[in-house]
């Protein structure tokens, strides 16, 4: 591991080997988003700040007092009921609510890779734990010391979960349950009785 100002000694190595690599998967990610992402990132950051609706508040309020005020001189450049205001009101509306769809899918692409790594790391996880089940099985039964005894339950935690069994069973009990519910709701269509 490399010397970082950031490194924290009362973090274990592990740890901080850990905080490394998922700050290493956001500057990643960062990294590989196109120029036009980083410009719309940073406006929807803009646009989020308490600073910003002060300053559309400001300038509605600019926008109706100088229109009110040239209207009593009879030269209002977008007079009551500000249709200009509203119509810049709308477009504004429009591309804020793009600028933000964009960078919501920007980091559902992040939450994705992520979700995909804790995939990975389980999966790992459970296949070191049936190994060690299995060491220590086995090392119970080459003990003299311990009683030998069949144990089916460590026997089958002992063995890796296929990934594709589970993924298989998974699908066909939330199959099962969804048509207990279409049956639960076509036997009454109202509703469950309020208690």
């Amino acid at each position: 591991m490399t010397d970082n100002p950031a490194d924290r000694p009362d973090l274990p190595d592990h740890i901080q080997e850990t905080v490394h690599a998922l700050a290493e998967l956001h500057a990643e990610h960062h990294r590989r988003a196109p120029r036009i992402q980083r410009v719309v990132d940073r406006l929807v950051r803009l646009v989020s700040r308490p600073r910003f609706v002060a300053m559309v508040t400001a300038f509605v309020a600019g926008w109706i007092a100088l229109n009110m005020v040239l209207g009593r001189f009879g030269v209002a450049f977008d007079a009551p009921p500000f249709p200009t205001l509203q119509g810049i009101a709308q477009l504004a509306a429009l591309y804020i609510t793009v600028l933000i769809l964009i960078t919501q899918r920007h980091e559902d692409e992040l939450t994705e890779r992520r979700q995909q790594l804790t995939l990975e790391m389980v999966m790992l996880s459970e296949q070191k734990n049936a190994k060690i089940v299995e060491l220590i099985e086995e090392m119970r039964r080459d003990n003299p010391m311990i009683k030998d005894r069949v144990d089916t339950r460590a026997d089958a935690l002992s063995v890796p979960a296929d990934p594709h069994i589970v993924l298989d069973a998974i699908k066909e009990k939330q199959g099962e349950m969804l048509a207990a519910v279409d049956a639960e709701l076509a036997a009454n269509p109202t509703g469950p009785d309020p208690a």
